[in-house]
């Protein structure tokens, strides 16, 4: 973290973790039921949102209002709700849509804080997996499953030719882009789960993450609880991941190295 101000973290940790039972329970009470999609996209592109997207989302912002009235809010559905605050949360009420509309239980809420514009503590909540995820402080990191708590670490001593790679590419780069990156292409041997990818990757079941097109929601609960569990992100082209855009997270600076090389011909 570069703003060495922010050491409250007890405060805003204990919240999350109170939130992530919140959502949980909210979800099996109101919203595991029939739900209608609706496309938000205005052209040809299918960019589906649920009544449980907004619900979730309202549901966020009414408990952050209530704990930390002066603080920022931005979301995807509702947008941005601005203060003078030097802390703004960042929430995703479903990173998933797609898997929560066809059943899949990898979707999840996220919520981030940062600190003046900087991740700090984020929170991964999968309520169909009875689990969540979050950071306690920049050096730790934690998995809660049913109800028992372990700590997150990545697979820090693992080399290049052992890695375990998950991506995406969500339409993004076409066959013609792909064709410059047949490496990189070679080592993604395993789907990519929605945030669930980074939570696996944080426990040291994935070695590396790849995707492409993340907006902020997508990536800024999930930087502080990879951050500290040992994990190095960055976008394609080495920039900070709270950026968004494409970006790798890596297990070790090694590895992120040279997949940064491979991915050089579709990185600019």
């Amino acid at each position: 973290m570069s703003d060495k101000e922010f050491k409250n973290y007890r405060l805003y940790y204990n919240f999350l973790n109170s939130l992530a039972k919140d959502l949980t329970k909210y979800y099996y009470k109101k919203l595991n039921k029939p739900f209608k999609v609706i496309n938000k996209s205005q052209d040809k592109n299918f960019d589906p949102v649920t009544k449980a997207d907004r619900a979730f989302e309202k549901f966020i912002r009414s408990k952050i209002k209530k704990k930390f009235p002066t603080h920022e809010i931005i979301g995807e559905e509702f947008g941005h709700k601005k203060t003078k605050s030097d802390f703004t949360w960042v929430i995703d009420p479903i990173d998933g849509t797609r898997s929560f509309i066809v059943g899949n239980p990898t979707w999840s809420n996220l919520i981030g804080l940062n600190y003046k514009g900087n991740p700090v503590v984020g929170l991964a909540n999968f309520p169909k997996l009875n689990k969540y995820y979050f950071n306690t402080s920049k050096n730790n990191s934690y998995v809660v499953e049913n109800g028992k708590k372990r700590k997150l670490s990545v697979n820090k001593k693992v080399t290049f030719k052992n890695i375990k790679v998950a991506g995406a590419f969500h339409g993004w780069l076409s066959l013609k882009k792909q064709s410059r990156i047949p490496r990189v292409l070679k080592l993604m041997q395993f789907p990519c789960f929605d945030a669930l990818s980074y939570a696996h990757f944080c426990e040291g079941k994935i070695d590396a993450v790849m995707q492409c097109q993340n907006k902020i929601w997508d990536l800024h609960a999930i930087i502080p609880i990879v951050s500290a569990a040992g994990g190095i992100a960055s976008t394609w082209n080495n920039k900070n991941a709270k950026y968004a855009g494409n970006v790798l997270f890596s297990a070790n600076k090694t590895i992120h190295k040279k997949i940064l090389k491979l991915l050089k011909p579709v990185s600019y």
